[in-house]
Protein backbone atom coordinates (compact mmCIF):
# COMPACT_ATOMS: atom_id res chain seq x y z
CA UNK A 1 0.00 0.00 0.00
CA UNK A 2 1.54 3.59 -1.05
CA UNK A 3 0.38 6.98 0.73
CA UNK A 4 0.62 9.70 -1.16
CA UNK A 5 0.75 13.41 0.74
CA UNK A 6 0.45 15.75 -2.29
CA UNK A 7 -1.02 15.70 -5.45
CA UNK A 8 1.81 15.11 -7.82
CA UNK A 9 2.50 11.96 -5.96
CA UNK A 10 -0.69 10.58 -5.99
CA UNK A 11 -1.20 11.33 -9.87
CA UNK A 12 2.11 9.82 -10.46
CA UNK A 13 0.91 6.50 -8.53
CA UNK A 14 -2.62 6.43 -10.00
CA UNK A 15 -1.22 6.88 -13.83
CA UNK A 16 -1.77 3.61 -14.78
CA UNK A 17 -4.09 2.46 -12.19
CA UNK A 18 -6.97 0.91 -14.59
CA UNK A 19 -10.49 1.40 -13.07
CA UNK A 20 -10.41 3.39 -9.55
CA UNK A 21 -12.71 2.92 -6.89
CA UNK A 22 -12.97 5.65 -4.01
CA UNK A 23 -13.62 5.94 -0.40
CA UNK A 24 -13.24 9.64 1.50
CA UNK A 25 -13.19 9.57 5.07
CA UNK A 26 -11.59 11.63 7.66
CA UNK A 27 -10.22 8.97 9.16
CA UNK A 28 -10.48 7.82 12.76
CA UNK A 29 -11.91 4.20 11.12
CA UNK A 30 -14.36 1.73 12.18
CA UNK A 31 -16.09 -1.48 10.68
CA UNK A 32 -17.84 0.44 8.60
CA UNK A 33 -15.53 2.71 6.61
CA UNK A 34 -13.50 -1.06 6.10
CA UNK A 35 -16.89 -2.33 4.40
CA UNK A 36 -16.92 1.09 1.98
CA UNK A 37 -12.99 -0.04 1.15
CA UNK A 38 -13.74 -4.05 0.54
CA UNK A 39 -16.65 -2.85 -1.49
CA UNK A 40 -15.09 -0.64 -3.72
CA UNK A 41 -12.09 -3.43 -3.96
CA UNK A 42 -14.89 -5.83 -5.06
CA UNK A 43 -15.81 -3.60 -7.85
CA UNK A 44 -12.23 -1.82 -9.04
CA UNK A 45 -8.74 -2.46 -10.50
CA UNK A 46 -7.28 0.28 -7.83
CA UNK A 47 -8.89 1.53 -3.92
CA UNK A 48 -7.89 4.62 -2.94
CA UNK A 49 -9.05 5.99 0.22
CA UNK A 50 -8.55 9.35 1.50
CA UNK A 51 -7.69 10.46 4.98
CA UNK A 52 -9.00 13.89 5.21
CA UNK A 53 -10.52 16.24 8.04
CA UNK A 54 -12.31 18.77 6.19
CA UNK A 55 -12.51 21.58 8.00
CA UNK A 56 -15.32 23.64 6.11
CA UNK A 57 -17.89 20.87 6.41
CA UNK A 58 -17.47 21.83 11.02
CA UNK A 59 -19.62 24.91 12.27
CA UNK A 60 -17.93 27.16 14.79
CA UNK A 61 -19.54 25.04 17.52
CA UNK A 62 -18.62 21.79 16.50
CA UNK A 63 -16.00 19.18 17.21
CA UNK A 64 -13.31 19.68 14.62
CA UNK A 65 -10.30 20.03 17.26
CA UNK A 66 -11.37 17.40 19.13
CA UNK A 67 -12.38 15.04 16.21
CA UNK A 68 -9.86 12.01 16.55
CA UNK A 69 -6.85 11.54 14.20
CA UNK A 70 -5.58 8.26 14.39
CA UNK A 71 -3.77 7.95 11.21
CA UNK A 72 -1.28 4.94 12.08
CA UNK A 73 -3.70 2.70 12.52
CA UNK A 74 -6.24 4.04 10.18
CA UNK A 75 -3.18 2.88 7.47
CA UNK A 76 -3.26 -0.81 9.18
CA UNK A 77 -6.71 -0.91 9.12
CA UNK A 78 -7.16 0.30 5.32
CA UNK A 79 -4.03 -2.25 4.34
CA UNK A 80 -5.91 -5.09 5.46
CA UNK A 81 -8.97 -4.14 4.14
CA UNK A 82 -7.39 -4.11 0.40
CA UNK A 83 -6.56 -0.77 -0.08
CA UNK A 84 -4.31 0.54 -2.58
CA UNK A 85 -3.48 3.91 -1.92
CA UNK A 86 -3.93 6.32 0.88
CA UNK A 87 -4.36 9.74 -0.36
CA UNK A 88 -3.50 11.80 3.24
CA UNK A 89 -3.01 15.49 2.33
CA UNK A 90 -2.30 18.28 4.60
CA UNK A 91 -4.65 21.09 4.70
CA UNK A 92 -2.53 23.08 2.31
CA UNK A 93 -2.49 20.67 -0.12
CA UNK A 94 -6.04 20.48 -0.60
CA UNK A 95 -6.68 24.78 0.26
CA UNK A 96 -3.33 25.93 -1.14
CA UNK A 97 -5.54 29.56 -0.86
CA UNK A 98 -7.96 30.60 0.78
CA UNK A 99 -11.34 28.61 -0.48
CA UNK A 100 -14.01 31.61 -2.05
CA UNK A 101 -14.97 29.58 -4.59
CA UNK A 102 -17.48 26.92 -2.88
CA UNK A 103 -20.13 24.54 -4.44
CA UNK A 104 -23.95 25.78 -3.59
CA UNK A 105 -25.21 22.90 -2.17
CA UNK A 106 -29.43 22.17 -3.39
CA UNK A 107 -32.37 23.33 -1.58
CA UNK A 108 -32.02 19.66 0.05
CA UNK A 109 -28.86 20.46 2.03
CA UNK A 110 -31.06 23.17 4.03
CA UNK A 111 -33.65 20.47 5.34
CA UNK A 112 -33.03 17.94 8.00
CA UNK A 113 -29.31 17.63 8.92
CA UNK A 114 -28.71 21.00 7.09
CA UNK A 115 -31.79 22.69 9.03
CA UNK A 116 -29.47 21.96 12.36
CA UNK A 117 -25.85 22.42 11.03
CA UNK A 118 -25.84 25.60 8.65
CA UNK A 119 -23.39 25.65 5.82
CA UNK A 120 -22.36 21.65 6.51
CA UNK A 121 -23.17 20.45 2.92
CA UNK A 122 -21.66 23.41 1.05
CA UNK A 123 -18.40 21.89 2.79
CA UNK A 124 -19.16 18.16 1.81
CA UNK A 125 -19.72 19.08 -1.21
CA UNK A 126 -16.52 21.51 -1.76
CA UNK A 127 -14.33 19.06 -0.34
CA UNK A 128 -15.64 16.08 -2.17
CA UNK A 129 -15.60 17.74 -5.72
CA UNK A 130 -11.88 18.43 -4.87
CA UNK A 131 -10.92 15.52 -3.92
CA UNK A 132 -12.40 13.66 -7.26
CA UNK A 133 -10.59 16.29 -8.90
CA UNK A 134 -7.82 14.52 -7.50
CA UNK A 135 -8.41 10.88 -7.84
CA UNK A 136 -10.28 11.20 -10.76
CA UNK A 137 -12.00 7.80 -9.90
CA UNK A 138 -14.53 5.97 -11.80
CA UNK A 139 -16.48 4.98 -8.74
CA UNK A 140 -16.89 6.24 -5.34
CA UNK A 141 -18.27 4.09 -2.45
CA UNK A 142 -20.54 6.41 0.50
CA UNK A 143 -22.21 4.77 3.39
CA UNK A 144 -25.91 4.95 3.82
CA UNK A 145 -25.56 5.84 7.19
CA UNK A 146 -25.62 9.48 6.13
CA UNK A 147 -28.22 9.29 3.87
CA UNK A 148 -28.81 13.04 2.99
CA UNK A 149 -24.87 12.95 2.26
CA UNK A 150 -25.15 10.13 0.05
CA UNK A 151 -28.23 12.41 -1.60
CA UNK A 152 -26.59 15.40 -2.28
CA UNK A 153 -23.39 13.53 -3.30
CA UNK A 154 -25.02 11.91 -6.08
CA UNK A 155 -26.95 14.87 -7.15
CA UNK A 156 -23.60 17.15 -7.56
CA UNK A 157 -22.08 14.19 -9.44
CA UNK A 158 -25.06 14.07 -12.02
CA UNK A 159 -25.33 17.82 -12.30
CA UNK A 160 -21.70 18.19 -13.12
CA UNK A 161 -21.79 15.40 -15.85
CA UNK A 162 -18.91 14.08 -13.57
CA UNK A 163 -18.19 10.65 -15.18
CA UNK A 164 -18.27 8.63 -11.47
CA UNK A 165 -20.57 5.83 -10.36
CA UNK A 166 -22.04 6.74 -7.10
CA UNK A 167 -22.17 3.48 -4.93
CA UNK A 168 -24.10 3.24 -1.93
CA UNK A 169 -22.92 0.81 1.19
CA UNK A 170 -25.20 0.00 3.84
CA UNK A 171 -24.67 0.71 7.29
CA UNK A 172 -22.75 -1.61 9.58
CA UNK A 173 -23.84 -1.69 13.04
CA UNK A 174 -23.43 -3.28 16.50
CA UNK A 175 -25.52 -6.15 17.51
CA UNK A 176 -27.98 -3.84 19.38
CA UNK A 177 -28.19 -1.88 16.22
CA UNK A 178 -26.64 1.07 16.81
CA UNK A 179 -25.46 2.33 13.32
CA UNK A 180 -21.14 2.55 13.81
CA UNK A 181 -20.07 6.13 13.71
CA UNK A 182 -16.36 7.61 14.64
CA UNK A 183 -18.45 9.86 17.10
CA UNK A 184 -19.76 6.78 19.24
CA UNK A 185 -16.60 7.19 20.75
CA UNK A 186 -17.53 10.10 22.56
CA UNK A 187 -20.10 8.51 24.03
CA UNK A 188 -19.70 7.30 28.47
CA UNK A 189 -21.11 3.86 29.12
CA UNK A 190 -24.25 3.82 30.25
CA UNK A 191 -24.78 6.40 26.91
CA UNK A 192 -23.83 3.53 24.62
CA UNK A 193 -26.23 1.23 26.40
CA UNK A 194 -29.06 3.98 25.91
CA UNK A 195 -27.87 4.54 22.16
CA UNK A 196 -29.70 1.34 20.69
CA UNK A 197 -32.87 3.26 20.92
CA UNK A 198 -32.37 5.90 18.31
CA UNK A 199 -32.50 2.64 16.01
CA UNK A 200 -35.70 1.51 17.58
CA UNK A 201 -37.76 4.56 17.18
CA UNK A 202 -36.85 4.75 13.44
CA UNK A 203 -37.64 1.13 13.17
CA UNK A 204 -41.01 1.75 15.12
CA UNK A 205 -42.13 5.04 13.00
CA UNK A 206 -41.28 2.83 10.07
CA UNK A 207 -43.58 0.30 11.11
CA UNK A 208 -46.25 2.93 11.67
CA UNK A 209 -45.51 4.05 7.89
CA UNK A 210 -46.23 0.73 6.63
CA UNK A 211 -49.80 0.43 8.38
CA UNK A 212 -50.40 3.28 6.20
CA UNK A 213 -50.46 6.33 8.47
CA UNK A 214 -51.06 9.50 6.65
CA UNK A 215 -50.54 11.80 9.51
CA UNK A 216 -46.44 11.80 9.14
CA UNK A 217 -46.23 15.11 11.75
CA UNK A 218 -47.84 12.99 14.24
CA UNK A 219 -45.89 9.93 13.85
CA UNK A 220 -42.69 12.27 13.88
CA UNK A 221 -43.70 13.74 16.47
CA UNK A 222 -44.38 10.51 18.86
CA UNK A 223 -41.20 8.93 17.95
CA UNK A 224 -39.54 12.16 19.15
CA UNK A 225 -41.34 12.15 22.43
CA UNK A 226 -40.34 8.79 23.01
CA UNK A 227 -36.54 10.08 22.73
CA UNK A 228 -36.51 13.01 24.87
CA UNK A 229 -38.80 10.88 27.20
CA UNK A 230 -35.45 9.04 27.55
CA UNK A 231 -33.49 12.07 27.95
CA UNK A 232 -32.47 12.83 24.12
CA UNK A 233 -32.51 16.31 22.89
CA UNK A 234 -33.93 14.84 19.35
CA UNK A 235 -33.57 17.63 16.59
CA UNK A 236 -35.76 15.97 14.29
CA UNK A 237 -37.29 12.42 13.09
CA UNK A 238 -38.54 12.82 9.42
CA UNK A 239 -40.62 10.83 7.18
CA UNK A 240 -38.92 11.10 2.69
CA UNK A 241 -39.37 9.33 -0.30
CA UNK A 242 -36.31 7.30 -1.09
CA UNK A 243 -36.14 8.81 -4.28
CA UNK A 244 -34.02 12.26 -4.10
CA UNK A 245 -35.45 12.36 0.26
CA UNK A 246 -38.60 13.84 -1.61
CA UNK A 247 -41.38 14.78 0.73
CA UNK A 248 -43.99 12.36 1.31
CA UNK A 249 -47.31 12.29 -0.84
CA UNK A 250 -49.98 14.16 1.72
CA UNK A 251 -52.65 11.49 1.31
CA UNK A 252 -50.56 9.04 2.65
CA UNK A 253 -47.53 6.66 1.86
CA UNK A 254 -47.98 4.69 -1.86
CA UNK A 255 -48.04 0.66 -1.95
CA UNK A 256 -44.87 -0.75 -3.37
CA UNK A 257 -42.82 2.84 -2.95
CA UNK A 258 -39.42 2.69 -0.59
CA UNK A 259 -39.83 5.24 2.07
CA UNK A 260 -36.68 6.44 4.31
CA UNK A 261 -37.22 7.35 8.18
CA UNK A 262 -34.23 9.82 9.62
CA UNK A 263 -33.41 11.19 12.32
CA UNK A 264 -30.77 12.94 14.65
CA UNK A 265 -30.74 13.36 18.10
CA UNK A 266 -28.33 14.35 20.67
CA UNK A 267 -27.19 12.12 23.74
CA UNK A 268 -25.60 14.12 26.73
CA UNK A 269 -22.69 15.85 24.48
CA UNK A 270 -22.75 13.53 21.50
CA UNK A 271 -24.93 13.48 18.39
CA UNK A 272 -26.14 10.99 16.51
CA UNK A 273 -27.87 9.87 13.32
CA UNK A 274 -29.32 6.85 11.57
CA UNK A 275 -31.83 6.24 9.29
CA UNK A 276 -34.04 3.37 8.01
CA UNK A 277 -35.69 2.02 4.55
CA UNK A 278 -39.02 1.10 4.70
CA UNK A 279 -40.98 -0.76 2.10
CA UNK A 280 -44.70 0.01 2.08
CA UNK A 281 -46.14 -3.09 0.79
CA UNK A 282 -48.20 -4.06 -2.29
Amino acid sequence: MDICPDLGALRARLARAGRIGFVPTMGNLHEGHLALARQARAEADCVVASIFVNRLQFGPNEDFDRYPRTFAADCQAFEAAGVDVIFAPDEPVLYPEAQTYRVQAPSLADELEGAFRPGFFGGVCTVVLKLFNAVQPQLAVFGKKDRQQLEVIRGMVRQFNLPIDIVAGETVRAPDGLALSSRNGYLSAAERAEAARLNRVLRQTGKALRASQANYPEIEAAAMRELASAGWAPDYVAVRKNDGLQWPPATGPVRGEHYVVLGAARLGSTRLIDNVDVFVED
